[in-house]
């Protein structure tokens, strides 16, 4: 049989002319393993959705206890399974009012779609606002909401009625409407550079939603599940969205995605027209047994608040005249290169070097950091040596 990485450029469908291309034959905790057995440390974590790490016992372990009950049994919603139930419960108990009934998804970008099809029904109105440099997924859907022309021109026509404002943009809010169904934004924006909103931006935005009717929603796929030092990043902003959504994170390395609201908004896709929003493998009792256990863990350890001191290390350690910005909170960081080609070589260099780094989508001077939130203090030491040698090391 051909080699793997022959086959893979072969038969998978690549997503860039240039992937990464490393051939992982395992993983576990912060480390991912090649064919080589060369190890790398992880400062990715699948792009923020590997929370604790790779093959965490307690996910591993829950899976395995569904694995031998059942699968796949029925489409969403129809049966009463445990998994999920005790999933959406506990999300219920960790969330503000009136957040309190949770739909599961297959992914992030579907929970999106679901979200704006719920603020278009609960309101009757078509328009949606949403945020420039705005990344929500890649459905149409989510696309039409994406706030980044040269990523979605290919596609278009997509769902018209959008309009885009600049995130923190304060005189911008007013143009939230009586024909408004909902604004959705990042809460902390991810493609953009991981931009943080200013103080009192979203009060803002909510008391102008209240005023006019509009719905809120929050797109927390990237810094949900503590990567900010809380549950979810809203917390720290004194509001509470109309619809949360979330994914990533929450699933302990399988897909998933859900959005959350209250219940006599959620019960609006039961009827006129039912199965107002469906999905076959939503809700599927091996990815809730792996969310819950995923999100017992970090409720139930310190791992939320130790973000913010791992955040601290990371930026007493990461000086360097190439460095000229830190953004973010947490472990949700981004490096703010002097040039997009220090970005580039920092990310291919560090790979030689057994470290795993990443880019966003719209800033190409910046370098993604968002480890799992079990990395330890040794490892966050390690990284910041690895990365400061490459920069040490480059003529661009």
């Amino acid at each position: 049989m051909q080699k793997l990485g022959v086959l893979f450029e072969k038969h998978q469908a690549q997503t860039t002319t240039y992937p990464m291309g490393i051939e992982i034959i395992r993983a576990k905790g912060c480390y991912l393993y090649d064919q080589n057995n060369k190890r790398y440390l992880d400062l990715i974590a699948g792009v923020s959705a590997c929370s604790l790490g790779h093959r965490h016992p307690k996910v591993v372990r829950a899976i395995k206890k569904q694995l031998r009950k059942y699968l796949h049994v029925m489409v969403y919603g129809e049966f009463v399974q445990k998994e999920p139930v005790l999933l959406t419960k506990l999300l219920a108990d960790n969330l503000p009012n009136p957040l309190d009934t949770t739909y599961l998804t297959n992914s992030g970008t579907e929970a999106i779609e679901g979200a704006l099809k719920l603020a278009k029904r609960v309101t009757g109105r078509a328009e949606i606002i949403a945020a420039n440099n705005a990344y929500h997924g890649n459905t149409m859907g989510a696309m039409s909401v994406m706030g980044y022309e040269e990523r979605k021109s290919a596609y278009r026509p997509l769902i018209p009625g959008t309009l885009f404002i600049d995130f923190n943009d304060f005189d911008a809010v007013d143009q939230i409407t009586t024909k408004t169904a909902a604004i959705i934004l990042e809460t902390i924006q991810g493609g953009a550079g991981f931009i943080q909103p200013e103080k009192e931006y979203l009060k803002r935005v909510k008391k102008r939603c209240e005023e006019v009717g509009a719905l809120l929603i929050l797109d927390e796929i990237q810094p949900g599940m503590g990567r900010t030092g809380k549950l979810f990043a809203f917390m720290d902003h004194g509001i509470v969205p109309d619809i949360l959504v979330t994914g990533k994170g929450l699933g302990g390395g399988l897909p998933v995605g859900a959005f959350i609201a209250a219940q006599h908004h959620m019960a609006q896709l039961k009827e006129a027209p039912s199965l107002g929003h469906i999905t076959t493998f939503g809700g599927n009792p091996v990815i809730a047994a792996a969310c819950r256990a995923t999100l017992s863990t970090i409720l139930s350890r310190n791992l939320m608040a130790e973000t913010l001191k791992k955040e601290q290390l990371f930026r007493e350690l990461l000086l360097h005249k190439k460095i000229k910005e830190i953004r973010g909170k947490g472990l949700m960081l981004a490096l703010i290169m002097d040039s997009p080609e220090t970005a580039q070589q920092l990310v291919k260099q560090s790979i030689k070097n057994g470290l795993l780094l990443f880019f966003l989508l719209f800033e190409p001077k910046a370098v993604r950091i968002s480890p799992p939130l079990t990395i330890s203090k040794k490892q966050i030491k390690h990284a910041c040596q690895k990365i400061l040698q490459v920069l040490d090391g480059l003529n661009c």
